[in-house]
């Protein structure tokens, strides 16, 4: 049975010890700062493989000697991205596993230094965006000969927007502030550049519904790395309901609150309600050439709230948690994966094929709506279901 520690008994946290721990193929320690919500989290599930405890991760030492008391095979961090380097540093100083759902540049650039020459694998960016998109638009680009232009757009959005931003606090506020303020990469002619966040707009229109898309940062992951040279264009944007990103140029441009994050923290979690009724739209296109033809093929695929064990789950956190659940338990059936480890490095048939990534399968739940449909090298539209390409 493999062991695992979670750090953050929080919204996406709280799925992933159940998944893992009802799976009855993990042993499974939930940690939090705050030892009663962590408790609280673990008697719901009522799994006798989860256990809860009351642990800082910022205080010297502190998982380090958990880490010696607990022996684990891999350490999952849900914790905000700031906190991800000294828990890289811990996995590395206890021979554990290491990933995280981090969005951050900088951190993913820090965990890479400290993965370098390690014999266990450290996997960040684990989740949706980065995560699962990259592993999808990989999938998409090794189907041509050469690759012209990518795009990854991602939206976690409210089904009945009724506020003026047309939008819900569905995951981690401060995430989406660093989203939103950070300096964004793109790839142009080749090269890895700088853009500006909340720029670029664009309109996307999917399944007959009108959206918005504009840069944010972190959603490209590291595959301008891997794929960047030579591909004209490469860039990752964010979906939103239209008008939404005019609102949002306002509070961080216009008021300065990108200055004062601390502020507009305290607005969006005053002003924007949460919900558990949203939608996860996951869309990717890429042109290029196949057997001398310009084709493109694109994948999209919504993701709706979700009963896993007798409890709803919201969108966003069935898809950050099968995503994450699904990495992991590969990287632990592969054990000889070591170092740094790119999403994109994880093939998407493993990821549909898995008892945790299968949510995110056509048809692997009953409210997943999902397909891939491209133009293949015979000009067909085929489907990409479950570990196979039609």
């Amino acid at each position: 049975m493999h062991r695992a520690l979670i750090l953050g008994a929080g919204k996406i946290g709280a799925l992933i010890c159940g998944l893992l721990a009802e799976s009855g193929a993990y042993d499974v320690q939930l940690a939090d700062t705050d030892g009663g919500t962590a408790d609280s989290v673990a008697k719901a599930h009522g799994s006798p493989n989860l256990k809860s405890y009351t642990l800082d991760v910022t205080a010297p030492g502190a998982l380090a000697r958990h880490l010696f008391a607990h022996p684990v095979d891999a350490v999952i961090s849900s914790l905000p991205f700031y906190c991800n380097i000294a828990v890289a540093q811990a996995a590395r100083d206890a021979g554990v596993h290491y990933f995280d759902l981090t969005e951050d540049v900088e951190v993913t650039r820090a965990v890479r230094g400290i993965a370098n020459g390690a014999r266990q694998a450290f996997v960040p960016q684990c989740g949706l965006a980065p995560g699962f998109i990259s592993i999808v638009t990989n999938e998409l680009m090794t189907h041509f000969d050469e690759v012209r232009s990518v795009k990854m757009r991602v939206g976690a959005l409210p089904q009945h927007p009724n506020n003026v931003l047309k939008y819900s606090l569905t995951w981690s506020t401060e995430g989406l502030i660093n989203e939103y303020g950070n300096p964004c990469q793109a790839v142009v002619d080749g090269r890895v550049i700088e853009v500006s966040p909340l720029e670029g707009l664009e309109e996307i229109e999917i399944d007959g519904t009108l959206y918005e898309a504009f840069n944010t940062s972190g959603g490209l992951g590291s595959l301008a790395e891997t794929h960047g040279v030579g591909v004209e264009s490469m860039n990752y944007k964010t979906i939103r309901y239209p008008g939404h990103c005019a609102q949002v140029r306002l509070l961080m441009n216009d008021l300065k609150l990108n200055q004062d994050r601390a502020t507009l923290k305290r607005v969006l979690e005053n002003a924007v309600p949460q919900t558990l009724q949203d939608v996860v739209i996951v869309y990717a296109a890429v042109t290029g050439k196949q057997e001398g033809d310009l084709r493109e093929e694109n994948y999209v695929n919504k993701i709706y709230p979700q009963i896993i064990a007798g409890r709803l789950w919201s969108a966003i956190q069935v898809s950050t948690a099968a995503g994450i659940t699904a990495v992991v338990d590969l990287t632990l059936q592969h054990a000889r994966l070591s170092g740094f480890i790119a999403q994109e490095q994880f093939r998407l048939p493993e990821i549909l094929a898995n008892r945790f990534g299968r949510y995110y399968a056509p048809g692997g739940t009953k409210d997943i709506s999902a397909e891939v449909v491209v133009s293949g090298k015979a000009g067909k539209q085929r489907k990409l279901k479950g570990a196979a390409r039609a």
